[in-house]
C-alpha cells in the first residue's frame, strides 16, 4: 500500500508541458475562472523566465493560478521556484488543484495571505515580480517589492489599460522613477507594464 502512495504521488506531480497547456486552456474556457491574464501575456510571461533564466518569481495575487501555471512551466525550464501570493481562501485551494494537476505543484510556494504584510517577510532577491491584486495597492506593491528584485529584474504589472484610473499614482511612478525604466507589452489586451530596474 506504502509503494503504491508513493507511485500516486509522483505520478500527480509529474510534469508535461502538453498537459499543462491543455490544462491552461480549460481554465480559459471555464466561466468560473475568475480575473486573470489573456493568453497573450501567458506567453510572455513563459518567454521571458526563460529568457532571464529566472530562478526566483514572486506573484501578488494568485487568483485562481493560471499566470501562476505560465510562470512555472518557464521555471521548469529554469530550474527556478514560484512563490505566489493570494487573500482569498476559495482562490487559494483552487490555485493549488490548478497546480497539481499541471504538475508545477513542487516548485510552487502557493501563500495564502496578506500580501501587503507577507512581502514584508520575504527576503530578495527576486528575478521577475508580478502585480495583478487590489488595483488601489499597486504603488504600495511596488514600494515593497523594489528593493526586493535584482538589477536588471523585471516588475511585471496586470490591468494597466482597463485599470489605468485606480492605479493612476503607480503608473505615473514606474514612468517616472529615474531607477526603472518602464515599457508596455503592445500586444496585452488589459495592459502590461514592464518595468525593468536598472
Amino acid at each position: 500500500m506504502k509503494s503504491l502512495v508513493v507511485l500516486l504521488t509522483l505520478f500527480a506531480t509529474q510534469f508535461s508541458e502538453p498537459a499543462a497547456r491543455a490544462q491552461l486552456e480549460a481554465m480559459r474556457k471555464d466561466s468560473r475562472r475568475g480575473m486573470s491574464i489573456d493568453p497573450v501575456d501567458g506567453e510572455y510571461f513563459y518567454k521571458v523566465t526563460q529568457e532571464m533564466k529566472a530562478k526566483r518569481v514572486l506573484e501578488i495575487g494568485t487568483s485562481t493560478g493560471y499566470s501562476s501555471g505560465w510562470f512555472a512551466m518557464g521555471l521548469k525550464k529554469t530550474g527556478g521556484k514560484l512563490i505566489t501570493l493570494e487573500i482569498d481562501p476559495d482562490r487559494h485551494a483552487e490555485a493549488k488543484r490548478t497546480f497539481e494537476t499541471m504538475g508545477v505543484a513542487d516548485i510552487v510556494d502557493a501563500r495564502l495571505c496578506n500580501a501587503l504584510y507577507e512581502i514584508m517577510r520575504i527576503e530578495g532577491p527576486f528575478d521577475i515580480v508580478f502585480i495583478d491584486a487590489w488595483k488601489p495597492d499597486y504603488l504600495k506593491y511596488y514600494e515593497l517589492v523594489l528593493p526586493k528584485v535584482r538589477s536588471g529584474g523585471l516588475i511585471l504589472a496586470h490591468n494597466t489599460r482597463n485599470a489605468a484610473g485606480p492605479m493612476a499614482e503607480f503608473l505615473s511612478q514606474i514612468q517616472n522613477d529615474p531607477a526603472v525604466k518602464t515599457v508596455f507589452l503592445p500586444e496585452s489586451i488589459q495592459g502590461l507594464s514592464i518595468t525593468t530596474k536598472k
